[in-house]
């Protein structure tokens, strides 16, 4: 899965990579988790604008977002049969933009360390995404979304089994945010994982286990001795959600 991930994109670069007609200030953010809001782009009547939505998908059918599991990732292989997201797949798909995401890998003793992953050569990481504009009967509005994941390749799935999918190339963005062209079955053979040789990985600290850490030490690359100090420290218990059960751990 994809639980956390960091975006420090300039919001020059996104109109530029986008062809956005808009743009929005956010401040470099190297922790970003569920129920925060994130940056996404989606495509409506031919513009394609840059929102900021809550991490955490409501379907427009939903009674009370209070009452809803939270819902951050949707796997690519079920995403178009299940209630939750078969109208997004097909009406409301959009791109997250990113500088890179972490997974935490379980070693043999059991213990978790922390990896950031990014493309090899430093690009923008671009996660397929689903979003919705849910409205409520008293004239309240949220939109919110989630990252679509898929099976990890051979050496990333040693870190974990899961991974965002990750759109590769021009070609890919102009399809997956072309809703109006673009059918399901077209969009959904654009969920394949990357080839491993365009990415790269390192262990990071476990502070990135806490909610409430950020900042660029948390994806700076640790030393051969912070790791062997890093092995020896129990990561940080992430905070239960206050509402939205049915996340569970993070990772």
């Amino acid at each position: 899965m994809c639980g956390r991930y960091a975006a420090t994109l300039p919001p020059e670069m996104l109109v530029e990579l986008f062809r956005l007609v808009n743009s929005i200030e956010m401040p470099p953010r190297y922790n970003i988790t569920p129920t925060q809001p994130i940056a996404v782009v989606w495509q409506q009547n031919g513009r394609r604008t840059i929102q900021l939505v809550r991490w955490g998908f409501v379907p427009g059918w939903v009674k009370d977002p209070r009452e809803f599991s939270l819902l951050i990732n949707a796997r690519s292989e079920t995403m178009a049969e299940k209630p939750s997201f078969r109208t997004a797949v097909k009406n409301a798909r959009c791109i997250v933009p990113a500088s890179g995401y972490f997974e935490w890998m379980t070693g043999e003793d059991g213990k978790k360390q922390p990896y950031y992953i990014t493309m090899a050569d430093d690009s923008p990481m671009l996660f397929a995404g689903l979003y919705s504009q849910w409205a409520g009967p008293n004239g309240e509005e949220v939109d919110t979304a989630l990252i679509v994941t898929v099976g990890a390749v051979l050496e990333m799935a040693t870190i974990h089994d899961r991974m965002p999918a990750i759109l590769n190339g021009p070609a890919a963005v102009e399809d997956w945010l072309d809703t109006a062209e673009v059918g399901v079955k077209q969009a959904e053979q654009l969920m394949l994982p990357l080839p491993a040789e365009l990415l790269k990985y390192h262990p990071v600290s476990k502070a990135v286990g806490s909610t409430k850490a950020d900042g660029p030490d948390l994806i700076r690359p640790l030393s051969p001795e912070e790791m062997a100090e890093n092995a020896s420290s129990r990561p940080p218990r992430p905070r239960k959600q206050a509402s939205g059960g049915g996340q569970g751990s993070l990772f």
